[in-house]
């Protein structure tokens, strides 16, 4: 369905209303913002509307994009939703000291929904001894300004890494060595990790940054998870 054949259906739905009596067209211009003459242009066929503009009147009448379509488009609509949603795992975005607590996510705590393939999440194998709570096993944070350029150029500022945190353990993952996000002051610092005796080394990809160092034997006691995916934007 095109946008000219949504505007035509919300026009059609606008008379339907006024019709029946529901709604004038003095009170659609104050409920929508706009000029009682361009509700009337639009009635009338005379204009369109811009995207703007039919969010406008959408959220002033509390209509639905799903009233717009005709029964054809509807269960296609649905059905491409339901299919996005066999392919794909919704993953929080949160703060990092959000992300630091290990626990679950309270829904005023998540700046966004993110998609991630189910394939993807599904093979990635957890490491871990130390028992978690009970919570989201994978967070996604926003690389701030200092993690972007200490793990430069691996990760830059902005960055978004989606991070396993029922993977704990000190061990690579595959071939490569890991980077972790690391419970530093409540927040997530990302960083290289080691042990060194009964000290955590925080050892950053760029060398202009100095190694960081934790006091303990426990490293799951300052590991978050492990950052299995980063992007570059939001």
């Amino acid at each position: 369905m095109t946008f000219g054949e949504l505007q035509e259906n919300l026009r059609r739905l606008l008379r339907q209303r006024i019709e029946a009596g529901a709604l004038t067209g003095l009170a659609l211009a104050e409920q929508t913002g706009f000029r009682q003459a361009h509700i009337s242009n639009f009635l009338n066929g005379k204009r369109g509307l811009s995207s703007e503009g039919m969010d406008s009147v959408l959220r002033g009448l509390k209509i639905s994009v799903l009233d717009l379509l005709g029964h054809r488009e509807t269960p296609r609509l649905l059905h491409a939703a339901a299919d996005q949603a066999s392919r794909f795992e919704n993953v929080c975005l949160v703060e990092s000291e959000v992300a630091a607590s290990s626990g679950t996510v309270l829904g005023s705590e998540v700046k966004d929904i993110l998609l991630y393939p189910k394939g993807l999440l599904d093979k990635l194998r957890p490491a871990t001894r130390a028992r978690r709570e009970p919570g989201e096993r994978f967070v996604a944070i926003v690389a701030d300004r200092h993690n972007g350029q200490r793990m430069f150029p691996l990760l830059r500022p902005g960055a978004v890494l989606l991070l396993d945190r029922h993977y704990t353990e000190l061990k690579n993952y595959g071939r490569e060595t890991s980077m972790y996000a690391v419970r530093k002051e409540g927040r997530c610092l990302i960083s290289y990790v080691e042990m060194a005796s009964d000290r955590v080394l925080l050892r950053p990809h760029n060398r202009e940054f100095a190694v960081e160092v934790l006091q303990g034997k426990d490293p799951a006691k300052f590991v978050v998870g492990r950052v299995c995916h980063a992007s570059l934007n939001v």
